[in-house]
């Protein structure tokens, strides 16, 4: 009798660890600020692995925290079937703070939009967007020099207007 009680229970277990397992369709496996000093452009770039199958036609939903205030930046990323890894980059954002965290939730959702799983993070920065030129190092596809910040004269202005917020 104590045998199958105990056979009984592992099987229980076993049932609820398969269940917990599909809960989890996919874990946040990294998060930076991206800070792309030609274009003088800085974004948050987060990434998941996928743990199970997503139904066909299953979106990400990323909402980012702005930087410079106001309402979160929100991406809609579609997912596909063959990938392993899901990639979630925000549009440009201004005025990354260093050692401040910025939250990140993320909602997977069916065709449907029903919601199957909700993820939060945050991502910091090691450094302030302070330290970013003002305007493009370089423009066009040939990467040719800005005149803006390249000036005939042999001058270079690196200078941003500083509109952030002071907080």
């Amino acid at each position: 009798m104590k045998t199958l009680g105990a056979a009984l229970l592992s099987a229980m277990l076993a049932l609820t660890a398969c269940q917990r397992e599909s809960d989890t369709l996919a874990e946040v496996s990294g998060h930076i600020f991206v800070f792309n000093y030609r274009v003088a452009i800085a974004t948050y770039l987060v990434t998941l692995n996928k743990k199970a199958p997503l139904p066909e036609g299953a979106v990400a939903i990323a909402e980012f925290e702005n930087p410079a205030g106001g309402a979160p930046l929100v991406v809609n990323e579609k997912i596909f079937p063959a990938w392993d890894k899901i990639s979630l980059q925000s549009p440009p954002v201004h005025c990354v703070k260093k050692d401040k965290p910025y939250a990140v939730s993320i909602r997977l959702v069916d065709a449907t939009g029903k919601e199957l799983q909700s993820l939060k993070t945050t991502v910091t920065s090691d450094v302030d967007q302070s330290i970013m030129p003002g305007k493009p190092l370089v423009v066009g596809p040939l990467y040719t020099r800005n005149p803006e910040v390249f000036k005939a004269d042999g001058s270079v202005d690196y200078h941003s207007d500083e509109t952030c917020p002071k907080t």
